[in-house]
């Protein structure tokens, strides 16, 4: 059975009142809105983010109506975040569908992501909690500065595993974050444990995103090779990084060079890289530092009694690192 479906189980009932929250937070009176909205809502996703809202809170005892409004604010902010990114990546599909820029056009997609953001913010005021308002705001400014420093970095060809840790922090891993703290802020939790529970959210994120990338490297079954995404777009990310920084000689020389000569790699250039990438042991490299991030991670989480959503939460970190798409 999938591990997901499982971990889905015991909060099933707070999942349905989410979906009708999101319809119904995400009504309008415009036919055009409501049949772009309506595209999003057939293809909402796996929704791990609202799952982690709905286990923070439940980890302090019963989930309440402010939890709910609580996790369709994130889970409304992170699909407007995705709008803006297909139209900044001019994207053609996502989740294996049309996306939105796509179907419509780019003025019709960044204010539907726009009226998105809107909606989050209206949810966050429902919780009566200013601390969540806050969160959200937070995390709109990370996830855009982390955006345009990937757009920075890949400009320069920034080899460097900080700043690619910094990216992803900021454009991934803060989303799970406030995830966390605001499941927990939600149900009136302590301090410590929001801020616990946030470290907790990162990792998990951080891991996502190393996954995310690994995935880049490797057949995609439609098109029957490395999909090599984020090279052509020049982002650089943590299999190649290692790669390239590590190696000696004239081999990884060249591999420099190749980066730096074109703005556009060609289809030839980046299997290059990918395969060098793989014959550096940077896919090895990525898995191991999964393995440490995961190991911190679940160490945030020793404080609680162990129970059901403890080990929820442990399920959904190690799906993250385990699952194929």
């Amino acid at each position: 059975m999938d591990k997901l479906f499982i971990i889905r189980q015991p909060i099933a009932n707070e999942l349905a009142l989410l979906n009708e929250t999101l319809t119904e937070s995400l009504h309008t009176n415009s036919p055009l809105m409501n049949e772009v909205i309506q595209t999003y809502l057939e293809s909402k996703g796996k929704q791990i983010r609202p799952i982690l809202v709905l286990l923070c809170a439940k980890l302090f005892g019963d989930v309440p109506r402010e939890t709910i409004d609580a996790a369709a604010s994130l889970e409304i902010m992170h699909n407007a975040s995705l709008i803006h990114d297909d139209v900044v990546d001019e994207s053609q599909k996502r989740r294996g569908l049309p996306t939105i820029n796509h179907l419509y056009d780019n003025r019709i997609a960044v204010l539907v992501g726009d009226y998105f953001v809107s909606c989050a913010l209206d949810c966050s005021l429902r919780t009566k909690r200013m601390s969540i308002v806050s969160c959200l705001g937070n995390l709109g400014r990370d996830l855009a500065r982390g955006e345009i420093d990937q757009l920075s970095n890949a400009r320069n060809h920034l080899l460097d595993e900080s700043a690619y840790f910094e990216v992803i922090r900021r454009k991934t891993a803060s989303l799970f974050c406030a995830c966390m703290q605001v499941g927990a802020l939600s149900v009136d939790a302590p301090v410590s444990e929001v801020e616990r529970l946030g470290l907790f959210g990162e990792k998990l994120g951080l891991c996502f995103q190393i996954k995310d990338d690994i995935f880049d490297y490797y057949e995609d079954k439609v098109i029957g090779k490395p999909t090599g995404n984020d090279l052509r777009e020049g982002k650089i990310t943590l299999p190649l990084i290692y790669a390239i920084t590590r190696g000696k000689g004239a081999e990884n020389q060249s591999m420099k060079e190749l980066l730096l000569s074109e703005e556009h790699l060609s289809l030839e250039h980046v299997n290059t890289l990918i395969e060098y990438a793989k014959s550096q042991g940077g896919i090895e490299y990525a898995y191991e530092t999964m393995k440490r991030i995961r190991n911190e991670a679940v160490e945030l989480l020793s404080d609680f009694p162990l129970s059901d959503t403890v080990d929820a939460l442990i399920s959904i970190l190690d799906y993250t690192i385990e699952r194929e798409k």
